[in-house]
């Protein structure tokens, strides 16, 4: 089985990492290795988000942070019951691009020389 830190999701901006679990949970809810009961998960987390019933009620403001809570614990609890070894592939295969994108190892370290042309 894989090490629960092979299978971390590298760590980037909040957006970013927001859309890269987006998509690992969609992959993983098409994914035939993931069990229907534990596909559940998010299916169950979704519908409370858009029922009308909410566990803190009539304060405004604070009535959407339970919607958000139960999506975080939601998407959390559904990527740790997949098989490990599933979420390190897709995991893998959504990183894959990341550090060619970056940029940011491209430093080259050279030192320059002005050429002036002699007549």
């Amino acid at each position: 089985m894989a090490d629960k830190k092979d299978i971390m999701i590298p760590p980037q901006g909040m957006w970013r990492g927001l859309i890269l679990r987006t998509k690992l949970i969609l992959r993983l809810l098409g994914d035939k290795r993931v069990s229907p009961w534990v596909k559940l998960i998010p299916i169950g987390a979704l519908v409370y988000v858009v029922s009308p019933i909410d566990l803190i009620m009539g304060i405004p403001g604070v009535d959407a942070l339970d919607d958000a809570a139960i999506l975080g614990l939601g998407s959390y609890l559904f990527i740790e019951m997949c098989p490990p070894d599933v979420v390190k592939e897709h995991v893998k295969k959504l990183t894959s691009n990341m550090d060619v994108a970056d940029g940011q190892d491209d430093v080259v370290d050279a030192e320059t020389k002005d050429i002036t042309e002699k007549k």
